[in-house]
């Protein structure tokens, strides 16, 4: 038996598997646990009693010797703890977009939609980016023969405005975050969040007394203001999801420019999926595109949304059934 897993800081999906067949998947709501062990518990207890041979599960956090502190939850996971609860043989932990770059490169084509229609998909490296509770980001290189998959926290990286009104949501997000404006704190849920709350206090749109309310009240702000965008009956939503994926697609250009992804930069995780018909408006590719004197290489570039939510999932059970474990 496998069990994969994907670990994010909202939600954790487990599942157990027999060859291709899923005998059990769970849902949980990362928060409410203070461990990633008694999680694990609450899972078990769920499933039949069966012999778990190997593990492999993508984490939202940086892998380090094997093992993870996740970014947005105070847990620790590591793979001999792990290994001793469920007397497992084999453990590997993934960086989530690890996991996801792994379930990219599984999935069929009819889990994509192409962004970019003048491209075409090429052999080479990937590029795979995921906006969610984070924003994070991984590189697929491909050596003529193989695929590798680079993990990395691109995310965090400093965001970088590219035009007037950007200059001044930086200043507005510099209030908010005085040590550092990285991408993830825009290029996320709590990112969509934070561009609403800067345009509202532009003053140039009108507020909607409906959505305010509502907002108030809300568990998910960000999936409120984006289902009042696609449904182009907020004037202020619709304004946010555009700069927000102006920048969400500005900042996939930058990761492609860093790795020349000929076999296509991919968007993974929630939003992308959910928010498809304003990323298919223009501005993402707006952004992506405007890199000055390289805007004809980015032309080059398919870039397609995986409308596959378990993508990390999967990627993680691909991995567990294709790659060789380290031991220990």
């Amino acid at each position: 038996m496998i069990l994969a897993g994907d670990i994010g800081g909202t939600k954790t999906l487990l599942a157990l598997f027999e060859g291709d067949i899923c005998v059990a998947k769970h849902r949980f709501e990362s928060a409410n646990y203070a461990t990633f062990h008694e999680l694990l518990t609450d899972f078990l207890a769920l499933i039949p009693t069966v012999k778990i041979d190997t593990v492999c599960l993508g984490v939202a956090g940086a892998i380090v010797n094997g093992d993870c502190e996740t970014t947005n939850l105070p847990w620790r996971l590591t793979c001999l703890e792990i290994a001793k609860q469920l007397n497992a043989q084999k453990v590997s932990l993934l960086n989530d977009l690890e996991a996801a770059a792994w379930g990219v490169l599984s999935l069929p084509e009819s889990d994509f939609v192409a962004l970019n229609p003048n491209a075409k998909t090429q052999r080479g490296n990937c590029a795979v980016l995921a906006a969610g509770t984070g924003l994070g980001e991984a590189i697929i290189f491909h050596n003529g023969k193989q695929h590798f998959v680079i993990a990395n926290e691109g995310g965090h990286c400093d965001f970088a405005p590219t035009d007037a009104q950007q200059i001044e949501l930086l200043s507005f997000m510099h209030a908010r975050y005085p040590d550092h404006v990285s991408y993830e704190r825009l290029v996320s849920g709590v990112g969509i969040v934070a561009i609403y709350d800067f345009l509202k206090q532009s003053g140039d749109y009108a507020l909607s007394t409906e959505l305010e309310t509502r907002l108030q009240i809300a568990d998910d702000s960000a999936a409120i203001i984006s289902a009042a965008a696609i449904a182009k009956s907020d004037e202020l939503g619709v304004a946010t999801l555009q700069l927000f994926a102006k920048i969400y697609g500005a900042e996939a250009g930058n990761l492609a420019l860093k790795c020349l992804p000929y076999g296509g930069v991919y968007l993974a995780g929630g939003i992308a999926a959910k928010c498809l018909p304003a990323l298919q408006e223009g501005a993402f590719l707006e952004g992506f595109l405007a890199k000055g004197r390289f805007q004809h290489t980015l032309e080059k570039i398919a870039v397609n949304v995986c409308t596959q939510p378990e993508v990390g999932l999967l990627g993680a059970l691909y991995f567990a059934q294709n790659e060789k474990y380290a031991d220990g």
